[in-house]
């Protein structure tokens, strides 16, 4: 069941953006009165599961879910007809409409993708506000684990700074430290301000989404695991850290550390439980693990803020938040030329996309995503790769700075090798999906 909501949000989603981003084209062609003889939503490659002629428009809805299309008469295209190019031109062909009108038409489907996400983005703001975790509550810390320790982060450490910046938004932070890709961390530390640089070496693993450390907290127990070491020495659910080896300690990281140096050993271990305090001994097997499963739950430490906003305030914001989003995504794709980040291993299709949607329906979270992915939709066509919107741009561009259109000829060469290298990254992203799913 889990799964099926997973592709059925997936679906929705993909359906939404889909129409919509065809729907810029048809709309910016219609505005312009250049015929459109295909409106398609998925790919028909050899049949269509629906299909119906109105006007001059065949509007179909395809088999294959990997996107739509609209078949603009007059130009040339990824369909790669050639025999309406040679028949005489018609008032409402598209080669025919002056350049800056042609730019708008191809331009139409990226600038319904920002402006859809503009609108959900500032409709979630003014619904729900925006919740975040605050830097300044961080009161605890950092808790590094051995690869924050090696690229020179330390439990406790407070981070302060990401490139010489101020984030009031925890996650915001983190992430803006993972896209840079020679970032330099200061965080406090007894006291005094300590640069951390992430090296370049680091970010292969980075990207493959092991963080370098983690929220510093309490030490909690919220499991214990059946017939486990943890379980034998007497832990409960709702035991809270006091001391490890008869010095004080609350946090887990702390207790995690202290027990993988001890393996083979019989530690003990003080907890706090109902108002007293209880000392409990625990041996530690060859696995360095004791089968204690810490509470996770941020809000039980730290209070999650709600930021409200007005209808004029959500919308301003709603700009900013789809800017922000669209700068963050140009700089993941910036790590894809970065040799050390191999950040082609972390490429993924669809399989990656719908495993992002909960296995529960959460209309807010849908929503939120939907707008990141149109975002992520309207940045992928916008690159300049013939087959693209992106491409069309940049041949027209072409034309209004130099006058000259390029030739029918140049322009399938183009399109075909840019279909060519589409399709290789396509199968590339959903193919590692499918090796991931293995292993």
């Amino acid at each position: 069941m889990v799964i099926l909501i997973k592709v059925v949000q997936f679906l929705l989603s993909l359906l939404i953006l889909i129409v919509l981003h065809e729907l810029g084209h048809f709309s910016m062609a219609k505005l312009f009165g250049v015929r459109v003889d295909k409106f398609y939503v998925f790919f028909n490659p050899g049949f269509s599961l629906w299909k119906k002629k109105i006007g001059k428009t065949v509007y179909g809805l395809g088999w294959l879910p990997l996107g739509g299309y609209v078949k603009i008469g007059g130009m040339v295209d990824e369909s790669m007809d050639h025999e309406q190019l040679k028949r005489p031109a018609a008032p409402d062909d598209f080669r025919v409409k002056p350049a800056w009108q042609r730019l708008l038409i191809m331009s139409g489907g990226v600038l319904v993708n920002l402006l859809l996400a503009w609108v959900i983005y500032s409709a979630l703001l003014f619904t729900h506000g925006m919740k975040y975790i605050a830097t300044d509550d961080i009161t605890y810390g950092i808790a590094a684990d051995s690869l924050g320790t090696e690229i020179g982060f330390r439990s406790g450490d407070r981070v302060l700074y990401v490139n010489g910046r101020s984030y009031a938004d925890y996650n915001e932070m983190l992430s803006e430290m993972l896209l840079e890709p020679d970032a330099v961390v200061t965080v406090s530390r007894q006291d005094s301000l300590v640069n951390v640089p992430i090296q370049r070496e680091y970010l292969e693993t980075l990207l493959s989404g092991v963080p370098p450390f983690t929220v510093r907290m309490p030490m909690v127990v919220a499991g214990v695991v059946p017939g486990s070491a943890a379980e034998v020495a007497g832990f409960q659910v709702g035991d809270s850290l006091v001391a490890l080896g008869g010095k004080r300690a609350m946090f887990f990281d702390e207790f995690r550390d202290f027990v993988r140096s001890r393996v083979g050993d019989t530690v003990s271990v003080v907890v706090a439980r109902a108002g007293s305090f209880d000392t409990l001994r625990v041996g530690v097997p060859g696995s360095g693990t004791v089968g204690v499963q810490a509470d996770a739950d941020f809000s039980r430490f730290f209070s999650v803020r709600t930021r409200t906003f007005g209808l004029l305030q959500s919308i301003g914001m709603g700009a900013s938040m789809g800017f922000e989003r669209v700068v963050g995504y140009c700089k993941s794709l910036k790590m894809l030329f970065i040799p050390e980040a191999k950040a082609h291993k972390s490429l993924g299709g669809f399989i990656s996309i719908a495993k992002m949607f909960p296995g529960e329906w959460d209309w807010a979270f849908f929503w939120n995503f939907t707008a990141f992915l149109s975002i992520i939709l309207a940045v992928m066509n916008f690159l300049p790769i013939p087959g693209l919107d992106g491409g069309h741009v940049m041949f027209l561009l072409y034309e209004v700075v130099t006058g000259r259109k390029p030739s029918e000829r140049f322009l399938t060469v183009a399109i075909m090798f840019g279909m060519a290298l589409l399709l290789i990254l396509v199968l590339y992203a959903n193919l590692n999906d499918v090796f991931k799913l293995f292993h």
